[in-house]
């Protein structure tokens, strides 16, 4: 997290799509690519970035 928000390497909940991901970039500071945890795959952009949730931070909350 940085500055109470998600970022890069968090994993979060992203309750408008009901999805588990991991911040994979943050544009221009608002803009969330995120990515699945498991198997990799595509990237997408958060729709409302205000409605992602931290589920466990970068490094495993250490």
């Amino acid at each position: 997290m940085k500055d109470g928000k998600p970022w890069v390497g968090d994993q979060v909940r992203d309750e408008a799509t009901n999805r588990k991901a991991i911040v994979t970039d943050v544009r221009g500071g608002s803009v969330y690519v995120l990515r699945h945890v498991w198997g990799g795959g595509d990237t997408w952009e958060a729709e409302d970035p205000e409605k992602l949730t931290v589920t466990e931070p970068a490094g495993g909350g250490e």
